[in-house]
């Protein structure tokens, strides 16, 4: 049982290593790969009458992609997704596409996806102890909270205002931007942390 363990932990420590030391031609292909998977995962969808913005597990693949890609390829990878999805590929949630999309109601929470993964990247690059369940739950609580959040609900009144005319209470906002989500998201969190632990290595 101990040479397994042993095994194990040398096995995740040497992938982690081979990915940090692959060439960039490798690292942009993981970053468009997980470019794909946030495509995949924007299309589990489900719609809310009250609001333009669906719940979506999108955000799991943003946040995997700054933890398994670090800052710079994981943020390089939502942009991948952002552009290609503006540009020709309908891999936005619904299976849509466009310029009108990223402008749209969810136009800040595009932005969040970048700032997020970055963050995300930045921890576990540089702090290999932060890597470890408990601390990863805080960490990518503060990604998926704050960093997607912020901007995403500042998106949507900003939408608001200029489509319908009208300035959206703080309420009213949480009710479209966030409150119907946190359950959804807090087990994306968990499921992140989860994979970090069984992942990436502590050292």
């Amino acid at each position: 049982m101990n040479i397994n363990i042993k095994n194990y932990y040398m096995a995740r420590k040497n992938t982690f290593e081979r990915f940090q030391e692959s060439s960039t031609t490798t690292k942009i292909i993981m970053s468009f790969l997980m470019a794909c998977i946030t495509g995949i995962m924007a299309q589990i969808i489900i719609p809310l009458p009250w609001t333009p913005v669906p719940i979506t597990a999108q955000t799991f693949a943003v946040l995997c992609s700054g933890l398994f890609l670090g800052k710079k390829y994981g943020c390089l990878s939502q942009i991948i997704y952002i552009v290609l999805g503006i540009a020709f590929v309908p891999w936005f949630g619904g299976m849509t596409g466009g310029i009108d999309i990223v402008l749209g109601s969810t136009c800040g929470y595009f932005v969040g996806f970048i700032i997020a993964s970055y963050f995300i990247g930045s921890i576990t690059e540089k702090y290999a102890n932060a890597r470890n369940f408990t601390y990863m739950i805080g960490i990518i609580g503060i990604a998926n909270f704050a960093l997607i959040y912020i901007p995403g609900l500042i998106g949507l009144a900003i939408w608001f205002y200029l489509t319908q005319g009208s300035v959206l209470g703080i309420v009213d906002i949480l009710v479209m931007g966030l409150i119907p989500f946190i359950f959804g998201d807090i087990i994306k969190i968990i499921g992140t942390a989860s994979l970090s632990k069984v992942f990436l290595p502590k050292d």
